[in-house]
């Protein structure tokens, strides 16, 4: 299955350099925030609304070496997938400029509606 995990691009710039992705949400909650595709949107227009310099890493979970679990920790009603660990960087088959709209809001880039 596919998932994605919103960074900006400083991030990943420094994942590269150091040979794996991580967050700071490992320190603080164990894991690295994912979504499905259908729940990419929801995330984005929530939680970074208006702001530029992002990236959607579009990520292969089987390819994942660190343990992915769906779970619902927030009571919302739905699953989502959280990487246990750090990231490798051999998972993430495509990365995608991630901005918002005029309005602040976003949409799934067109590479990825069919995922």
């Amino acid at each position: 299955m596919k998932i994605l995990h919103i960074t900006t691009q400083e991030k990943w710039k420094e994942a590269k350099d150091k040979g794996h992705y991580d967050h700071d949400s490992i320190a603080s909650e164990g894991f690295i925030h994912c979504s499905s595709p259908e729940q990419v949107l929801k995330v984005a227009n929530n939680l970074y609304q208006g702001q530029g310099n992002l990236l959607l890493l579009l990520i292969d979970e089987d390819k994942v070496n660190a343990k992915v679990i769906w779970e619902d920790l927030y009571n919302l009603n739905e699953l989502y997938p959280h990487i246990y660990g750090v990231l490798n960087l051999e998972a993430v088959i495509n990365t995608y400029d991630f901005k918002p709209l005029a309005n602040g809001l976003f949409q799934l880039p067109a590479a990825l509606k069919g995922e």
